[in-house]
């Protein structure tokens, strides 16, 4: 295929992860405004940004097995109609159950973009440099687009409202149905893998009681009986895929790939960082609107030197990893992370905003310099077959941990404020957590000589 085939592909899927991107971090601006509106709790916000990364989480493997079988463009299209017509739905909402049920919709929609565009880039990038760099230029995006979230949605939901924040994806959405039909050739894998209905069923409980316990655990109480039972069925969850998915011959979670270090590094650095960005987020919106008092427009312009600093080292951290492999862009990020967190510790209602911008800055760099490697490490020496679905367990990976960030930290707050110790309480320790576990798992699993995982047969 020539390069002026495979320049617009490129721009496609990145055009397409820009909205899911966008998607993932925007709603975070605009969570006091719908909670003004529909009277809602602390918990309900959880769920409009966690029913969104739980849904999208527990069906990206699915959705790249699906494209495998049933051909990759077609899929494509599918995810960006459901997602554009969810967007849709969102914006109309007339109540807080109506909401959560339209981001239900946009991740249905969402989980068939990611993997798939990884997918359709790694078959039409076929020569390994090339294909480096193509992954960290959509890599690059993703982090971009998480990092304008807030900036965007601030500007939108202080001048037009927070409906518009979901409104701006529909005519990105639409073009991106027609770029597709024009650029993109059709694809399907040479043997496709069989639905795991079975492990699907499973995935979706394991997260799903996980989340719900989390965020609802502050209210109904730690020892209660649905939330110990919700712990209870998790476990169950858990121990019924690692008995059931070896046994599959086609099985949704490939475990045999956690026997490479550098992709189960992958995995959990993956988890940790998403982890981090959720909380960070949700954490500063109840700070910067519900604590500072600062309108949606000033909050979102707060966080801007997080987005620039992200624009800026995202497509250089891609090229970086292209050239000298993921470690230290890693380690510069888990220390990134650590030392932002420490910097938010000491932070209360009267702290000087340019500290705020600082801890800012510094959080949107590690943030730029760990998402690009993260895909490269999960993909890099997997078969070119296989290589979607390894792309689809790692981003699989950032939805879980996003959902997590959200989901701890909104209870930790909830808890923090329930018991009226104010701001000065906001669990910031866990960013410097998450910091100290990538920079821990990136030492342990990015040496040379570990253990890769066996061909696919």
């Amino acid at each position: 295929m020539s390069d002026r085939r495979r320049g617009p592909i490129l721009a496609v899927c990145c055009m397409s992860l820009l909205i899911v991107g966008l998607d993932n971090t925007i709603v975070n601006v605009a969570l006091p405004s719908i909670r003004r509106e529909f009277d809602a709790t602390v918990a309900d916000l959880q769920w409009t940004i966690d029913a969104y990364t739980v849904v999208l989480a527990s069906l990206l493997i699915l959705s790249g097995s699906t494209a495998d079988r049933l051909g990759r463009r077609r899929t494509f299209q599918v995810g960006l109609v459901l997602f554009t017509g969810g967007s849709f739905l969102c914006g109309l909402a007339p109540g807080l159950g109506w909401l959560v049920a339209a981001r239900i919709v946009q991740a249905v929609g969402g989980s068939m973009l990611n993997p798939v565009a990884m997918s359709i880039i790694t078959n039409t990038f076929t020569e390994p440099r090339e294909r480096a760099r193509a992954i960290g230029v959509w890599s690059g995006v993703v982090g971009i687009s998480m990092a304008l979230g807030p900036v965007v949605g601030g500007l939108l939901v202080g001048t037009v409202g927070w409906r518009a924040i979901f409104w701006i994806n529909i005519p990105v959405g639409l073009a991106a149905v027609v770029l597709t039909a024009v650029f993109v050739p059709e694809s399907r894998a040479p043997r496709p893998r069989r639905p795991d209905l079975v492990g699907q069923a499973l995935v979706i409980t394991l997260l799903g009681s996980v989340t719900f316990a989390i965020i609802e655990g502050p209210t109904a109480g730690w020892g209660s009986p649905p939330i110990l039972g919700l712990g209870t069925l998790a476990v169950a969850a858990l121990a019924a895929l690692l008995y059931y998915e070896p046994r599959r011959v086609d099985p949704l979670l490939e475990l045999r790939f956690f026997r490479s270090a550098p992709f189960s590094g992958a995995t959990l650095i993956a988890v940790s960082s998403f982890a981090a960005l959720g909380g960070f987020l949700f954490l500063n919106t109840l700070y910067l609107q519900d604590v500072r008092g600062l309108s949606a427009a000033h909050a979102g312009l707060a966080v801007l030197p997080m987005a620039v600093m992200v624009l800026v080292f995202g497509p250089l951290t891609g090229r970086l990893v292209g050239h000298r492999g993921p470690r230290l862009p890693l380690l510069v990020a888990g220390a990134a992370f650590a030392v932002s967190g420490l910097m938010m510790l000491p932070v209360t209602v009267a702290t000087p905003l340019g500290w705020l911008i600082a801890a800012y800055a510094v959080f949107g760099f590690g943030f730029a310099v760990v998402n690009p490697p993260i895909t490269q490490t999960a993909v890099s020496g997997m078969p070119r077959a296989q290589a979607g679905v390894a792309a689809a367990i790692a981003s699989t990976s950032r939805q879980v941990g996003q959902s997590l960030g959200v989901a701890v930290a909104g209870a930790l707050a909830a808890s923090a404020l329930a018991s009226g110790a104010g701001s000065d309480a906001f669990p910031w320790w866990l960013i410097v957590g998450y910091g100290l576990a990538v920079l821990a798992v990136t030492l342990l699993t990015t040496g040379p000589g570990l253990v890769r995982p066996e061909p696919a047969p």
